[in-house]
């Protein structure tokens, strides 16, 4: 069976979680999923947003570029694909995630993080 490809999660760089996560919710009506100090996950039906702490400073998780999260069902087709063009490396496969996915990530030429991620829910 081949991977299906179910949705893109675009992940936003945020100087500021809280006071970014309350104009989402202020301004577009969104709702909070998920929320600590460095991500937020919000959403409104089937619009979804990943905020990211972003400082453009040495310890910034963005490393200068932007993040996209690729939602699927059944990952490992697409992973073993991947892998046999030398895109990943078996050992970057990581399940059961505390998030409670499986996923696996790359950067592409331009330092942009691209995740393919299947949710166990």
């Amino acid at each position: 069976m081949e991977t299906k490809f179910l949705i893109t999660i675009p992940v936003l760089p945020s100087a500021d979680i809280e006071r970014d996560v309350k104009w989402y919710r202020e301004k577009m009506g969104m709702e909070v999923f998920k929320q600590d100090s460095m991500y937020a996950v919000l959403y409104r039906r089937n619009l979804v947003l990943h905020l990211q702490w972003h400082a453009n400073t040495e310890d910034d998780p963005l490393l200068g570029g932007s993040v996209t999260r690729i939602l699927v069902s059944n990952i490992h087709p697409l992973f073993d694909e991947f892998v046999g063009r030398g895109l990943v490396r078996p050992e970057k496969f990581r399940t059961n995630t505390a998030w409670g996915t499986d996923e696996f990530g790359f950067y592409d030429l331009n330092s942009n993080a691209i995740f393919i991620v299947e949710d166990h829910d």
